[in-house]
């Protein structure tokens, strides 16, 4: 019995990553992540780079998160690592955004057409206000 079950946790592991990776390379390719950072930095000849980076860093997350790897270090590099993990969060937020139109329709449709740079500073320091909490009072 011991065996089924293993041999169930391992299919249905398998499943849920190939559903939830497979979900993550169709959001990054409707967005169309990579061509435009390689069109916004002028790099197309570096494209292949972009990818292998991307599928590295997913792999290596997944098997940091899977196996626990703690490290320790000067809090200079967690501040790099943590504007590295900001970069990469505000880059898909802005492509969503950008795909979706999100901004424009909502300033149209709250009649903020003028406030919309206001509107656009308040999420920005929100959410870095938000992190910021997170990262030094709220996380144990």
């Amino acid at each position: 019995m011991a065996v089924i079950a293993a041999g169930l946790a391992i299919f249905l592991g398998l499943a849920g990553g190939i559903a939830v990776g497979g979900g993550v390379i169709a959001l990054f390719i409707v967005l169309d992540m990579i061509p435009r950072l390689a069109q916004v930095t002028r790099s197309y000849n570096r494209v292949h780079w972009y990818e292998g980076a991307m599928i590295s860093g997913a792999v290596l997350g997944t098997v940091a998160d899977f196996w626990n790897w703690r490290l320790a270090g000067p809090h200079i590099l967690t501040g790099a690592v943590g504007l590295f993990n900001g970069v990469f969060v505000g880059m898909l937020a802005a492509a969503l955004t950008e795909v979706l139109n999100v901004l424009p329709i909502l300033a149209k449709r709250l009649h903020m057409k003028r406030y919309l740079f206001g509107l656009l500073l308040a999420m920005v320091f929100g959410k870095t206000a938000g992190s910021l909490f997170e990262w030094f009072w709220y996380r144990p």
